[in-house]
């Protein structure tokens, strides 16, 4: 699945638009990490993987900004359970 996912960093989250419905991830910013700490998805979008589309977007984005990843929304610490292609982004003391 491609979403389009966009950070809204006034809201501190990012933001993905599908079937008319808002799904986000929400963070904080704190020198070179990246703290991401809940997912949400409205219900009618839940089992259609606009969580996991949206986690790997912005895991790529954490990647490609050179942040560390404190995984701290239970949802994408099993992201990464099933995808440790993406623990080289994990910040020090971190393990999923």
């Amino acid at each position: 699945m491609e979403l389009t996912v966009l950070e809204n960093k006034k809201r501190k989250r990012f933001e993905a638009d599908f079937e008319g419905k808002k799904a986000i991830i929400e963070y904080i910013r704190a020198e070179d990490k990246m703290y991401l700490t809940h997912t949400e998805v409205p219900k009618e979008l839940e089992g259609k993987g606009v969580a996991s589309s949206m986690a790997k977007v912005v895991l790529q984005q954490i990647r490609d900004e050179g942040l560390q990843l404190v995984p701290l929304c239970p949802f994408i610490a099993a992201y990464l359970k099933r995808h440790p292609e993406w623990k080289d982004i994990l910040a020090k003391g971190y393990n999923v």
